[in-house]
């Protein structure tokens, strides 16, 4: 949708057009999956897919939210002192999550919020349309209500919607990638440390291709939280023998001295992904930033691998996406991306190819799966802001 119609839409809607215009990115993981709430590296980036919101500042205590994605809920009132989670106010728990931890936290939110919210990341794709509600949400108050708030606590605070108020364990990587994403980088971020490190993403003649399997997951009811705690049984395992605070503190080496602490062979492969699988994220970094991008495809691949084998988290439809992936022509590495069960994956592909990969790989998938894929040209863009001047939706 085009800038006059969200106005327009939003003027119908709340009646006035008296708003600023807000957006916050989706993300891709480019390498780095289940690593993020096992203390490993994880390697984002934002997209220039995300979440734009039409806000204004009231004078009374009422928040009035209107989704473009989701118009059949209509006008949604909530007040500021009655902010509980509720299961029938579906998206805007979201929103309604970041003002109540906002306030929470000892920022003075006394006044409501006209919110007009319009979203074109595919709906339960993976690419982290939630964390990026939340943060466009955080980025609208803070600027509207002239709060300082350092962005690394507004990301913390946005997971920590995620994990106490909407109730799914996941780590800091969708929020930090969204708050702090970058036009033209990625990042290697340590999410026990919350230490970071732009890396420039020099693709020269490749693109990023984001494949959408169109099987819907939704996150808190998936197998997500069951890893989870899988994770947390290893960790309990190793730590009676090793001086660790998380799997993501294991070398490969260090690993294999004590993987059979673990009894329990499903739960050893589970631990076996995390570990290896950070070794791969430090090891892309170094990659990328030797300009070896071939390299860096063949540790995406690995980790799509680990991610199947070892993890148990791709699912049919995904295996298929990527599998047709790996037989054409100009690709240097796929894998999927997000939670998985479902959702999206990320393939680097020969910019000149990328048309005929597209009708290829379609083709494949929907002989296989039954239904098609949906492809996207993805692009890395800049974190959560406000939106002024030239840069229009």
């Amino acid at each position: 949708m085009k800038q006059q119609e969200l106005e327009a839409l939003f003027q119908e809607k709340f009646e006035h057009n008296n708003y600023r215009l807000f957006f916050a990115p989706g993300r891709i993981n480019l390498i780095g999956e289940h690593t993020d709430y096992n203390g490993g590296h994880v390697f984002p980036c934002a997209i220039t897919f995300g979440t734009y919101a039409l806000a204004s500042k009231r004078d009374d205590k009422l928040i009035r939210l209107y989704s473009v994605n989701f118009p059949e809920e209509g006008l949604i009132q909530l007040h500021l002192d009655n902010l509980q989670y509720d299961p029938k106010h579906s998206w805007t728990n979201y929103p309604k999550g970041m003002i109540r931890f906002l306030r929470e936290g000892g920022y003075e939110i006394e006044t409501g919020l006209d919110i007009l919210v319009y979203g074109n990341i595919p709906n339960g794709a993976g690419l982290s349309s939630s964390a990026s509600i939340e943060l466009v949400t955080g980025v609208a108050v803070q600027e509207l209500l002239n709060l300082a708030i350092d962005r690394v606590e507004l990301v913390k605070i946005g997971q920590k919607v995620e994990n106490h108020f909407i109730g799914v364990n996941s780590g800091i990587m969708d929020q930090f990638a969204i708050g702090m994403g970058k036009k033209g980088f990625g990042m290697l971020l340590n999410c026990q440390t919350l230490s970071f490190e732009y890396a420039p993403i020099d693709l020269n003649n490749y693109h990023i291709i984001i494949m959408n399997t169109n099987k819907r997951r939704e996150l808190a009811d998936s197998k997500y939280n069951k890893r989870k705690s899988e994770c947390e049984c290893a960790l309990k395992k190793l730590q009676e023998h090793v001086n660790i605070a998380s799997l993501g503190e294991l070398t490969e080496e260090l690993f294999n001295s004590y993987q059979n602490v673990i009894e329990d062979e499903g739960i050893r492969r589970r631990a076996k992904h995390v570990v290896y699988e950070n070794c791969r994220t430090i090891k892309a970094l170094k990659e990328l930033k030797n300009g070896n991008l071939y390299t860096f495809g063949e540790l995406m691949n690995d980790s799509h691998r680990s991610l199947r084998d070892d993890y148990e988290v791709t699912g049919k439809e995904l295996d298929a996406l990527v599998e047709a992936v790996w037989q054409q022509k100009g690709v240097i590495g796929a894998r999927m991306t997000g939670a998985g069960f479902g959702g999206c994956a990320i393939a680097i592909v020969k910019s000149d190819q990328v048309d005929q990969f597209i009708m290829d790989v379609g083709s494949l998938y929907k002989e296989k799966i039954g239904y098609e894929a949906t492809f996207y040209v993805a692009h890395i863009g800049d974190g959560a802001r406000e939106i002024t001047g030239e840069e229009l939706v």
